[in-house]
């Protein structure tokens, strides 16, 4: 009969296979990326999100079927990103100013163009 104490080691056995090293080789790299990310500043981060948000907008407005309801969604985020934070986006504030004007001029557009 087995003990309590053998049981764990043959537990332990199963952690040393190629998944283990899997596991070992992700969390690595999960570390990583972490670094990376924390290396860069936030403003950085942060206004890639906000590009990120105006093309999630577009993508909506352009489909085969516009999402009008995803599309404002994603404009209204953006719209708190760049007007709530304003200057504090660096030189990005203006780029961002103006594509948050043009995507709400497509939103009106594509909805105008869905209701007739």
């Amino acid at each position: 009969m087995a003990t309590h104490h053998e049981n764990e080691n043959h537990a332990n056995d199963d952690h040393d296979g190629p998944e283990s090293s899997g596991f070992e080789a992700a969390a690595s790299a999960l570390a990583d990326a972490r670094q990376q990310v924390l290396e860069v500043p936030a403003e950085v981060v942060v206004v890639n999100h906000a590009f990120g948000l105006y093309e999630l907008a577009a993508l909506h407005l352009t489909a085969d079927t516009p999402d009008l309801r995803s599309a404002a969604l994603a404009i209204d985020a953006l719209g708190c990103l760049v007007e709530g934070l304003a200057e504090r986006l660096g030189e990005a504030h203006a780029e961002l100013t103006e594509a948050l004007g043009t995507i709400r001029m497509a939103f009106v557009q594509v909805k105008g163009t869905l209701s007739k």
